[in-house]
């Protein structure tokens, strides 16, 4: 284990991206960095399951993204720089992901925040 995440499981909401997260997430995130090409998107939109079977992704991981479970995504490796790809193609902002990652609303979330307009 690398020396610098040694008590990380004891930080609650603590999800660190390391060589081993990306690993067991390549296809995912090698999935959702490809949605910055406009044929990507494009197959998405129009045939998920040809999307899917290009990528290779297992039964788990084409659950996670159908069903757009973004803190599963996160806990399963998946990096946030390319969620953040896929997120403008399902038209989600990333107040919307961190949102629906605390189990919230996007208006419940942002009267959290400090934010004079979202009360």
């Amino acid at each position: 284990m690398n020396p610098q995440l040694i008590g990380i499981e004891e930080l609650k909401g603590t999800y660190p991206f390391d060589i081993r997260q990306s690993m067991k997430a390549m296809r995912l995130n090698r999935f959702f960095w490809q949605m910055r090409e406009a044929p990507a998107r494009t197959l998405w939109l129009e045939n998920r399951t040809a999307a899917y079977d290009v990528a290779s992704l297992t039964a788990e991981e084409r659950a996670l993204v159908a069903n757009t479970d973004w803190i599963g995504l996160i806990r399963y490796g998946v990096c946030f720089f390319v969620l953040e790809k896929f997120a403008r193609v399902v038209k989600i902002t990333n107040l919307g992901m961190y949102a629906s990652m605390r189990g919230e609303t996007l208006e419940a979330f942002l009267k959290t925040r400090r934010v004079p307009e979202a009360v």
